[in-house]
């Protein structure tokens, strides 16, 4: 099967004010791809499209909203429509997370995650398959994580949102196959962006060492590339995919390795 092209694709992509969303933003507009850029804070969307070079600065515009709120939801795809003529690929990358134990966690941490990082990416996928339908080459590409195979403690509820995550694009995939949209599943492992310093509550921290962080700009090259190539998911850091496949070979073994920090 032929590449993906990339130039002239019309891509809408969440929680685009920073890290893998607005490298990707950026990297796509660079392409020649036509972007809408959505997030809630619009200070960060300018600063954002401010890095698309000169030459590629009408490929890209900025729409300020909570992808959480349906009538945020309709007017990114209604700007889509309005200023590209439609829509041929949605990127599903807004998320949140929390810190702590799930036993000091009061019941709303979960909902609030739930709300953004699934509940927001199904209903926005929803609102969008009719421009999908009749777009070029349609995609959607749901940013999850490699916590979407392998929980671990102290983010337990994030885990659960990412592996929900999964499951609904393995699902959609297949229902959306014979009429032709792809769907990418994207299960990045630690990225640098501000995720950690946005947690939407930050309780015990994890006991483990740190991990250096990918550049958000590597992973964002990284889906581009699994997009033209048509991939149905990709792990884009070593350490995830290490983890994923030790996981699937000795789950007892991460178990065990796990239950020391827990």
């Amino acid at each position: 099967m032929s590449r993906r092209h990339i130039a002239g694709l019309r891509t809408l992509v969440t929680g685009a004010s920073s890290g893998i969303g607005g490298a990707l933003a950026v990297q796509l507009a660079s392409q020649g791809a036509k972007v809408v850029l959505v997030a809630r804070r619009e200070d960060r969307l300018r600063e954002v499209m401010a890095r698309v070079p000169a030459e590629a600065r009408t490929n890209a515009i900025a729409v300020a909203g909570d992808v959480t709120e349906a009538a945020s939801r309709e007017r990114a795809i209604a700007a889509a429509v309005r200023e590209f003529g439609g829509l041929d690929c949605l990127v599903n990358n807004a998320g949140v997370g929390a810190q702590g134990r799930f036993v000091d966690a009061e019941p709303e941490r979960a909902r609030r995650i739930f709300e953004v990082n699934f509940f927001a990416l199904v209903e926005m996928t929803r609102a969008a398959l009719p421009q999908l339908r009749a777009g070029r080459d349609a995609l959607v590409v749901n940013v999850g994580s490699i916590l979407g195979h392998r929980g671990i403690p102290y983010s337990s509820e994030y885990c659960a949102s990412k592996f929900a995550v999964r499951g609904f694009s393995e699902a959609l995939r297949a229902e959306l196959l014979r009429e032709k949209i792809d769907v990418l599943l994207v299960s990045p492992g630690t990225t640098e962006s501000e995720f950690f310093e946005r947690l939407i509550e930050a309780g015990e921290k994890p006991p483990w060492p740190e991990q250096p962080p990918v550049p958000a700009e590597v992973v964002a090259r990284r889906i581009v590339r699994a997009m033209e190539r048509r991939r149905h998911e990709i792990i884009p850091n070593a350490r995830g995919r290490m983890m994923v496949w030790l996981n699937r070979l000795a789950p007892r073994v991460v178990d065990a390795w796990m239950g020391r920090y827990g």
